[in-house]
């Protein structure tokens, strides 16, 4: 166990010690609070690249298709500005 996993362990520990010594209307107000404090930072599931999200679709797609595909799609896209 890292240092870090143990210091979450020893936290984790402590706030259920001091959890299990509030009455029920204290816990309550806790769980509220910790509720708060979850919805104020909310984790971000992280990012997943093209690839990732297309892996299990067994789909190979190599960077020459994709040039190609967008030539198709914005070789004939006007660029000068009337």
């Amino acid at each position: 166990m890292s240092k870090l996993e143990e210091k979450c362990m020893n936290i984790e520990q402590a706030v259920l010690e001091r959890l299990r010594q509030l009455s029920v209307d204290k816990q309550q107000e806790l769980l509220d609070f910790a509720d708060f404090l979850y919805q104020k930072n909310p984790t971000k599931p992280p990012l997943r690249s093209v690839r990732g999200l297309c892996a299990d679709l067994k789909v190979d797609i190599t960077e020459e298709d994709i040039t190609e595909a967008r030539q198709e799609m914005w070789g004939n896209f006007p660029r000068e500005i009337v």
